[in-house]
């Protein structure tokens, strides 16, 4: 049985087990305070960030795209044509190259700051940071995503999927950290019909449903966050 350290607002979480829930793995979620700084989840992963995939026969598999590689590499070929990176090497390369753009580059300029200044500062000390969020930050956050939306935007209306002419990890990645500022509320879904189309589709899938259904104490999510059809 596979076991996953995780936050339920940690955007690389969630492309993380919306990942394994399309190879149909259901693995033990332990949350993980990062914040916390714990030994034992350090001596898994130095970097001390989620998410962590530990198997019994490969240890701990530390990173959001490290975990899509070797479930690539170890389960992809399983999948047939639902394969979620491609066959071809320019095919990967795009996967690869959006992958970095959500998961770093929107991470960055966008989740990150949402969650740490509206979810994870509620629960840190004051010496560690906690307290009140920094609306200047996440006011930057919310004018952040009105490029990337228009980028997914623009990409979804020039492909089938964000990549190609499949879904992969990049529609994956990309829909993992909308989720999170869709759950707080900070998406302008009206600016980008193209966006919100191509969203609607990826949250309809049977593996969204356990991040749909994710709730976080004294917080509500956004109206429209579990609605297939918003």
């Amino acid at each position: 049985m596979a076991t996953l350290y995780h936050h339920p607002l940690c955007p690389n979480s969630r492309f993380i087990r919306v990942v394994l829930a399309e190879y149909g793995m259901e693995p033990d979620l332990i949350e993980e305070r990062t914040f916390e700084r714990r030994h034992d989840f350090l001596a898994m992963n130095p970097a001390g960030q989620t998410p962590v995939l530990v198997e019994p026969a490969a240890g701990a598999i530390p990173g959001a795209s490290i975990i899509a590689e070797y479930l690539d590499e170890t389960r992809g070929l399983a999948l047939g044509d639902r394969r979620l990176m491609p066959e071809d090497p320019l095919g990967r390369v795009e996967v690869r190259r959006l992958l970095e753009w959500f998961n770093i580059k929107f991470f960055s300029e966008v989740s990150n700051w949402l969650v740490q200044e509206k979810v994870y500062k509620r629960h840190m000390p004051s010496d560690l940071g906690g307290g009140a969020p920094d609306m200047e930050l996440v006011r930057a956050a919310r004018n952040n995503i009105r490029y990337h939306l228009r980028y997914i935007g623009w990409l979804a209306s020039q492909r089938n999927w964000l990549a190609g002419d499949r879904l992969t990890y990049a529609d994956l990645a990309a829909a993992a950290h909308l989720s999170c500022a869709d759950f707080l509320g900070d998406v302008p879904w009206a600016e980008d019909e193209a966006a919100k189309h191509w969203y609607a589709r990826v949250k309809s899938r049977p593996s969204f449903r356990s991040i749909l259904a994710d709730r976080m104490p004294g917080l509500v999510p956004s109206p429209a966050y579990a609605d297939l059809d918003f």
